[in-house]
């Protein structure tokens, strides 16, 4: 049984029913949950054992959950950001012009652990990670710590991608392909490392799995019992291709097809009408906005309407970065754009979304908030920072004005990933130097295999 664990003499920011925050208090960890929440004085007294650590100019918080992410996309920073596809027609499918340069699986690990690297020093501890072949870096990801939902992804039409315009050309082998992965990825991970890992599974999008793969991927969920998630709505490519090949929009089909559910994780949700978000709020379908990238793709969800019909709304960050912070400001700023309200939605409104929301949602309803009892997934943000003083309302402060460099301290299950600014569980050095020459390797690869692309101004690859 690992030693206790006491942070004193702090602030304690709970996320809890009435948005409590505890002042000169302490927090006490046992066997990885929350034991006690209270005055310093009295839990110093009673911890005599327990680990100290001094929270003094510091504040706890909740750690992040990420609903929606792709980490090795990391490799794609600074260039899909800029090459986002069209918003009228002609539509040509894909997320953009360039297709991702491909990787040996020695580098896909690397850069997968290049994004844990971001994502613990933002304060996430807590990652939905859609993707293809995911027992590729399933281990790499497992080792840094992080509590994971792994989603494999299915799909069925071949030759196209997301938003693509034409016919669907079925190909019923992906899907029996995609099925074995996702079985497989299950029977390796599913509760792994105490409980720590949940492996799920994800139809790709809408346009891009027929209605035999969705009753078959429906009828898995149930059998295994786990989140399924879905790209929805996330382009207005997408949106015409679905009504091109079932003469519905996006939501309206997945919903004849009965893949809506509160155990259905819904990303993007930002090309919809009225309609289709009433429907998913009729289902209680979790929403992964992902404000930081739409804002880049100049797009927005609906925040308000999508929580108004009955959507839990959750937040990741999608490609190419995995900054909670910044998706966090993000979707307070764009929501207040949208709805033209200077006060609401409010800091302790957004911070919910980026914390207990998302745990509910990814089916940890003990986590995400600190509470005795709650899982001990936290973090310690170092107030003593100019743009964070003075500190007169803390969830204000660190919402309008923090950033990921001031996590100082990450814990997932009552286990340190992160102390005073060191990533304990990850090679940092190595891991940063070795991403950068792959990526670089990579995409210049790209570029002289195909030296028809276009290169993005300003790119450094001769």
């Amino acid at each position: 049984m690992a030693a206790a664990t006491i942070i004193h003499d702090t602030t304690i920011v709970t996320v809890d029913d009435g948005d409590t925050i505890a002042r000169e208090a302490a927090l006490v960890v046992e066997d990885g949950r929350i034991a006690a929440v209270g005055p310093s004085a009295a839990l110093l007294a009673r911890s005599a054992d327990a680990e100290r650590v001094d929270g003094r100019g510091r504040v706890v918080f909740p750690g992040f959950a990420n609903t929606h992410t792709h980490l090795p996309r990391v490799l794609a920073r600074g260039i899909y950001e800029d090459l986002s596809p069209p918003h009228t027609p002609p539509f040509t499918g894909g997320l953009s012009p360039l297709p991702l340069p491909r990787l040996t699986p020695d580098e896909e690990r690397v850069m997968a652990r290049l994004g844990a690297l971001e994502a613990i020093r933002s304060g996430t501890t807590l990652v939905l990670e859609e993707g293809h072949r995911l027992d590729i870096y399933a281990g790499a990801l497992v080792a840094t710590g992080l509590r994971l939902v792994l989603c494999e992804r299915a799909w069925d039409r071949a030759n196209a991608s997301v938003g693509q315009p034409g016919r669907f050309e079925e190909d019923a082998r992906l899907a029996d392909v995609a099925i074995e992965r996702i079985r497989g990825l299950h029977a390796r991970w599913h509760g792994a490392a105490d409980g720590r890992v949940a492996a799920g599974l994800a139809a790709w999008a809408p346009d891009m799995c027929s209605p035999g793969l969705l009753a078959r991927l429906r009828k898995l969920q149930a059998e295994l019992d786990v989140l399924a998630s879905v790209h929805l709505n996330q382009m207005w490519g997408e949106v015409e291709a679905v009504r091109a090949q079932h003469a519905r929009l996006p939501t309206e089909y997945l919903a004849r097809e009965g893949f809506l559910s509160e155990r259905l994780v819904a990303a993007h949700c930002r090309c919809m009408t009225a309609a289709e978000e009433r429907a998913l709020g009729a289902a209680r379908v979790a929403v992964a906005a992902n404000p930081a990238i739409a804002a880049r793709r100049g797009l927005a969800a609906r925040i308000d309407d999508l929580e108004r019909a009955g959507c839990v709304i959750t937040l990741g960050t999608d490609n190419m970065a995995e900054d909670m912070v910044e998706v966090m400001r993000t979707a307070l700023f764009m929501e207040r754009v949208r709805r033209q309200d200077g006060r609401a939605p409010t800091p302790e409104h957004a911070l919910r979304w980026a914390t207990r929301n998302g745990y509910r949602a990814l089916g940890v309803p003990d986590g995400g908030w600190l509470a005795p009892g709650t899982r001990a997934d936290l973090i310690l943000v170092d107030f003593r920072r100019p743009h964070l003083t003075p500190a007169l309302r803390e969830v204000s402060t660190f919402v309008h004005q923090g950033q990921a460099g001031d996590v100082a301290d990450v814990m997932v299950d009552g286990r340190w990933l992160m102390r005073n600014g060191r990533i304990l569980t990850l090679d940092e050095p190595a891991i940063v130097h070795a991403a950068g020459a792959i990526a670089h390797a990579a995409w210049a690869r790209l570029f002289a295999e195909r030296p028809d692309l276009p290169r993005p101004q300003g790119m450094a690859i001769p």
